[in-house]
């Protein structure tokens, strides 16, 4: 979350930076989730992926998310500001996206990298919210005319390609 207009995000405008931190095995910002959190009907497009009460950290922003609190000192040779050490706060989140309505359909057929795949332009909208000690957070209702872009795919690549 930022303070700043919409579309002018920078990390001294972030109030709020939600995520689930780096596992055991190195992997970030990806957590398992029930099967039944996601339902898809690729040949209709429409899919939709609902989570409440995912249990996350509020890191404050990107750069205390990246170093568990340790802000950066904005001194490591390229141009960036200082950001303030921060810890993290617990905190659930939920969200609601719903896919709906194909307005395109694309086929991408990459050998050279071993890629191929077929992608749904689609309507999309979302329903977020956030809870933390001292601080709550709902997202206006969906407004399907908002959306710039959603896509649905189905690829296939690495040892899958063929």
């Amino acid at each position: 979350m930022y303070t700043g207009p919409v579309g002018t995000a920078a990390l001294l405008q972030q109030t709020h930076d939600y995520n689930v931190h780096i596992d055991s095995n190195d992997v970030f910002w990806m957590v398992p989730l029930d099967h039944d959190a996601v339902k898809v009907d690729f040949d209709d497009g429409r899919a939709r992926l609902r989570v409440s009460n995912l249990r996350v950290f509020d890191d404050h922003d990107l750069a205390n998310s990246l170093t568990l609190g340790l802000g950066l000192p904005g001194d490591l040779g390229f141009p960036y500001p200082a950001i303030p050490p921060v810890a993290p706060v617990r905190a659930t989140i939920s969200f609601d996206v719903e896919w709906n309505g194909i307005v395109a359909t694309a086929q991408i057929n990459n050998s050279a990298q071993n890629f191929k795949g077929t992608f749904l332009s689609t309507g999309a909208t979302i329903r977020w919210s956030a809870e933390q000690p001292g601080f709550q957070f709902e997202s206006e209702t969906p407004n399907p005319a908002r959306n710039l872009i959603s896509v649905l795919g189905r690829e296939q690549n690495g040892v899958f390609f063929s």
